[in-house]
């Protein structure tokens, strides 16, 4: 995993959303672009970039595609910023 390409998907607010969306289980394009004011062009866009740097995954059905989480990059990422604080911490003592 790129740290770079993930905290770049991250960086943009409407990603972000998406993430917090999904929280709650996987959702179809369509749902998803229904919480936002902007064309289903643009949130598929957001998607696309979400699963380049593995966020989320996507699961085809019949005509749908399904998004989710992929919770196992998104630990990886807070167990990264967990070693940071520790080392922080340790260094303060």
């Amino acid at each position: 995993m790129s740290f770079e390409i993930s905290f770049k998907a991250l960086s943009d607010p409407a990603r972000r959303e998406i993430l917090q969306l999904l929280k709650n289980g996987r959702m179809s394009a369509g749902k998803i672009s229904q919480h936002f004011a902007m064309t289903a062009a643009t949130v598929s866009y957001h998607l696309k970039v979400l699963k380049k740097a593995d966020l989320i995954w996507e699961e085809k059905e019949k005509n749908f595609i399904y998004y989710d989480l992929n919770t196992s990059i998104l630990e990886e990422i807070m167990a990264w910023f967990e070693d940071l604080k520790e080392n922080r911490t340790n260094e303060k003592r």
